[in-house]
């Protein structure tokens, strides 16, 4: 299983960022993906969850800001991400599994002025 993310980097209060996380040697197309991450200081915090049949759900502080989605053609899992806040600085990592066997090895988010 290998996982790696992108998509990473600093933006403005306000800004967007799409992170994306290219998938391989598993079964994307029917795997149960996640998006946790990690701020400075901080224990892991669940973001978001995408099923195998494309159902979604989100912490709820993130509900109406963050969208996941997959791409099982390109095996790729995205989460969009909009009026950042500077507490949503953290390392973003993608995970594989309802039980959150597989990690990438993160993206660092920073949201500054």
């Amino acid at each position: 299983v290998q996982l790696v993310e992108s998509g990473g980097g600093l933006v403005q209060p306000g800004g967007s960022l799409r992170l994306s996380c290219a998938a391989s040697g598993f079964a994307f197309s029917t795997a149960f993906m996640n998006w946790v991450r990690q701020a400075p200081g901080k224990d892991y915090e669940w973001v978001s969850s995408i099923n195998t049949r494309g159902s979604t759900i989100y912490a709820d502080s993130m509900k109406s800001r963050f969208t996941i989605s997959k791409d099982v053609a390109k095996n790729t899992l995205y989460l969009q991400m909009n009026n950042l806040e500077p507490e949503d600085t953290a390392v973003y990592y993608c995970v594989e599994g309802a039980v959150f066997a597989y990690w990438g090895q993160g993206t660092q988010v920073t949201v500054s002025s």
